[in-house]
């Protein structure tokens, strides 16, 4: 939980590193919600869940290949955002990947993990790069960081 809320501002500049590093994720691999969320040092299921809402949020905006963004056991959480059921897999597939009969992703073969396949330099310059100008940011996505339980960036509970 924050001690301050988190301001739009901020918001839209964590939206742009989240978008930078999944433009960086290459074609024919995948990366996964958490490992997108620890490398930004947001760590946890609160931080996996945060992209997820920056994904859905800004999907529309950035031309970000959220398609290669998937969950840890390398299920296709979010394939609902791609307008038709499938159409996930579709992008996926036409970029090399092959699934398991489980209809999963092998995260062994394929898994781009920004913290291990980035350097510490260049993700960090990565992230520096991509501080201004921020995503563009809706009521929604502020609400979500502000009030949901499971955001990173929801306010403590003031004590009587």
């Amino acid at each position: 939980m924050a001690d301050a809320p988190i301001t739009l501002d901020e918001a839209g500049r964590i939206g742009a590193r989240v978008h930078a590093l999944v433009r960086r994720c290459p074609v024919g691999r995948v990366t996964t919600y958490g490992w997108i969320a620890h490398a930004l040092g947001y760590g946890g299921g609160s931080g996996a869940r945060m992209v997820g809402w920056f994904l859905n949020d800004l999907s529309g905006q950035t031309g970000v290949p959220a398609q290669r963004v998937i969950n840890s056991k390398g299920e296709l959480t979010g394939s609902w955002a791609f307008g038709k059921k499938g159409r996930m897999r579709e992008l996926l597939e036409a970029e090399g990947i092959a699934f398991t009969e489980a209809g999963r992703v092998d995260l062994k073969r394929y898994g781009w993990d920004p913290s291990r396949d980035l350097s510490e330099e260049e993700r960090q310059r990565l992230l520096a790069d991509t501080t201004s100008p921020p995503a563009v940011v809706s009521d929604h996505l502020l609400r979500l960081l502000l009030d949901d339980v499971a955001s990173p960036f929801r306010l403590r509970p003031v004590e009587p």
